[in-house]
């Protein structure tokens, strides 16, 4: 083993999945050799692995090179370990090429984008499948997200940038354009000419002429699908990355992807030499111009948690400005998206569609486990206590049916759902969906599903589980909109009856886990006493801090929490997004109405940065460069 297994063996997990069963009937979406790149950044340290990895029957071997950063150190790198990828495509490496596990998912295309979460270490890992390229599969024009965050060619400033080039498909490329992003939103633009590129080892090897003043100097080495819709990389002595598209029409957007992103916060740059990091993976569906996203998130210095948000996009391509997350988006030809961060919050992002999946008999959708209030992607997890549906087919009768009455039953129609083999509550049954309430006794990190309709059994699903997983329950039951909150006359929070400042309204969710009393699974929640949450709940509106004056189970329903929130001053009349957080989540999808109803004109979009410094769980924390 090399010198990095030392450096990157760091403190345990706390979301390790060791000793637990995870599903790896996707290990054939993770099959063959591929090529990969990895940045990991550590607080005073970062280091590259970039070559070749194989995967077969759940092992995999690397043959790379791996550089680090404080050292100088450049060498050859070999490992191999197992690896587990549920049918659904989402797994992880559970391996010491890095110390702790690289969890990712593949897509439709074969593409492989993952991170280090639990670990401790910011980090993003992109694989596609090796084949032998020649010069021509790189042909026509690029945009291509580039990203540097220890701005090696910039004198330590961090930088991120938008490329776009046109290749020959002969090794000339000529002008590259750069736009690139620092401390702030206005750009620096450069024209770089003279770039050429070979191929070597199946690689695209691009050759950026030596300047002084040039953002992109010397080799960049490129990799990329069979097809060239896609390629990712980075230079051989740098620890950059690039992921990039080929231009063209990429279809119609939406639909189901998996996502993975590096951003720099360089908000505090320019006063104190600070820069902050966020790592993450996760999935969201877009449909109808509206997003539903989940992504697991480590910033700098802080822990791993589970962020779900709601967002609008225009129709159409996939290529599009997004204010909230401060990113330009832009889909390519194969249907793979990349982000490129905008100044002060460079970085880069890349989503694959997911791939297809369905089955006989009972199928029980891997992609199909959700949250009943923010309907947020699969790989948000669940949590005891938390309300979901299952998605798939075959899973009941063809009408729906509800349970005739309270507790719930865990056999309906001749239905039962096992949980590890816990039979859940159960609130109704149909051919495609089952909603249950995930038992209390629930004490492993991941949880095994399946359904049994008569003598029938699916499919086995399997889910990380979380101390929390916060949604709020919309008015239309779609994760977004306006949130089901209540004045104190029980009334409903709407447009045309807003919620006023310091009133106290109720706001009805899922998934906030253990309450104090306990109460037996699927029965109606007390009112004397009150159940409350276990876990601090706190609370905000637009990113001003509001006051939680109840958070637990609402009394006499069954799987539905409360949080009785006080309307801080400070906040504009509109609509504002109510955020929540528990203290491994923090979810920001439903909006609330505040003040004078003359107000509400505008369409309830998202708009204005997305909250970097205001996202309370963690904190972005920064490093001195």
């Amino acid at each position: 083993m090399s010198y990095l297994r030392a450096a990157f063996i760091l403190a345990a997990a706390s979301w390790s999945v060791s000793a637990q069963v995870w599903d790896n009937t996707g290990n054939k979406l993770l099959n063959g050799n591929y090529y990969f790149r990895e940045v990991t950044f550590t607080s005073n340290d970062a280091y590259a692995i970039y070559g070749t990895i194989s995967f077969s029957s759940g092992t995999y071997n690397v043959n790379a090179t791996a550089i680090q950063a404080s050292t100088g150190s450049e060498g050859p790198y070999t490992d191999s370990g197992p690896y587990s990828i549920s049918a659904s495509g989402f797994g992880f490496f559970n391996n010491s090429l890095i110390g702790s596990p690289i969890y990712g998912l593949v897509g439709a295309n074969g593409v492989f984008v993952g991170s280090i979460t639990e670990g401790g270490v910011n980090d993003i890992f992109v694989a596609a499948p090796l084949t032998s390229q020649s010069a021509g599969t790189l042909q026509g024009a690029y945009s291509l997200s580039y990203a540097d965050p220890t701005g090696a060619l910039t004198g330590g400033t961090p930088f991120g940038a938008l490329l776009t080039m046109n290749s020959n498909g002969g090794g000339g490329i000529g002008n590259v354009s750069v736009t690139a992003y620092s401390t702030d939103s206005t750009p620096t633009t450069q024209n770089i000419s003279g770039v050429n590129y070979i191929v070597s080892n199946g690689a695209y090897v691009l050759t950026f002429p030596n300047s002084n003043t040039a953002l992109l100097q010397g080799q960049e080495y490129l990799y990329s699908t069979p097809d060239g819709s896609f390629v990712f990389g980075g230079s051989p002595q740098g620890f950059d990355m690039i992921v990039g598209v080929q231009n063209g029409s990429a279809g119609t957007f939406g639909g189901l992807y998996y996502s993975a992103g590096l951003n720099i916060d360089n908000s505090q740059f320019a006063s104190t030499g600070s820069v902050g990091l966020n790592s993450y993976y996760g999935s969201f569906n877009a449909q109808n111009e509206i997003v539903l996203a989940h992504q697991r998130i480590l910033g700098s210095g802080g822990s791993a948690y589970s962020y779900t948000f709601s967002n609008s996009y225009p129709a159409g391509s996939g290529s599009y400005t997004d204010n909230f997350l401060n990113e330009q988006f832009i889909a390519g030809t194969g249907g793979t998206q990349i982000g490129v961060g905008i100044g002060p919050f460079p970085g880069v992002s890349v989503s694959v569609r997911a791939p297809s999946i369905s089955g006989s008999g009972v199928f029980l959708s891997p992609q199909g486990i959700v949250n009943t209030a923010s309907y947020s992607p699969f790989t948000a997890g669940v949590s005891r206590g938390d309300f979901i549906i299952l998605e798939g087919k075959n899973l009941g009768p063809a009408t729906l049916v509800g349970a005739p009455s309270v507790p719930f039953p865990t056999t309906l129609s001749n239905v039962k759902v096992l949980i590890n083999n816990i039979a859940a509550p159960i609130c109704y049954v149909s051919a495609t969906q089952v909603a249950v309430i995930v038992p209390n006794e629930i004490t492993t990190a991941v949880a095994q599903f399946q359904v049994i309709n008569g003598d029938s059994s699916s499919n086995v699903v399997t889910e990380f589980v979380n101390d929390t997983t916060p949604g709020i329950f919309t008015q239309e039951e779609n994760g977004y909109g306006y949130a089901a909150a209540l004045h104190p006359d029980g009334s409903l929070v709407t447009p045309s009856s807003p919620a006023e400042i310091g009133e106290t309204v109720a706001v009805f969710m899922s998934g906030l886990r253990d309450v104090f009393p306990t109460i037996l699974d699927g029965t109606p929640a007390p009112s004397k006493p009150l159940s409350n949450t276990s876990n601090p709940i706190t609370a905000d509106i637009s990113g001003t801090t509001a006051t939680v004056a109840y958070a637990g189970l609402a009394p006499g329903y069954v799987g539905l929490y409360q949080v009785n929130i006080q309307i801080p001053s400070g906040v504009t009349t509109g609509d504002n997004f109510i955020d929540i957080a528990g203290p491994d989540s923090y979810n920001t999808e439903a909006l609330i109405s505040i003040g004078d109803s003359a107000a509400f004109k505008t369409p309830h979009v998202r708009t204005g940065a997305r909250p970097h410094s205001k996202m309370r769980k963690p904190p972005v924390a920064h490093r001195t460069t």
